[in-house]
């Protein structure tokens, strides 16, 4: 079974940056996909990125050219990179995996982290 434990959320102003962690157990990194989520009180999770089996990498509208999603196979680590914070930006941030047989979409996203709270101030 997938545990996902991200880390690396705080406070920061607006124009800065933060990166965000997430160390996956019980599954390569390498085979399964990962993403990562976020969510304001009172609105619905909404996707941020994904990175595919093989490395694709998909990112929301709101986020592409800011921030970036890797993966440190050695490290079972999932990151995002978040640059030229803004404060909509600010939210709780999920880490997430699609486990079994399942396509790499939002819809299919079945195991997930705590959250780690951004804020971003303006």
């Amino acid at each position: 079974q997938v545990q996902l434990v991200e880390s690396g959320g705080g406070s920061v102003q607006a124009g800065g940056s933060l990166r965000l962690s997430c160390v996956a157990s019980g599954y390569d990194v390498r085979d399964i996909c990962l993403g990562w989520f976020r969510q304001v009180p009172g609105n619905q999770r909404e996707w941020v990125a994904f990175i595919r089996i093989g490395g694709t990498t998909v990112y929301a509208g709101s986020v592409k050219g800011r921030f970036t999603i890797s993966a440190d196979n050695a490290k079972s680590t999932l990151y995002l990179q978040m640059n030229s914070l803004k404060p909509e930006d600010t939210a709780t941030y999920y880490c997430a995996a699609v486990v079994g047989i399942l396509s790499c979409v939002s819809d299919n996203f079945n195991i997930w982290g705590q959250g780690t709270q951004v804020t971003v101030s303006s």
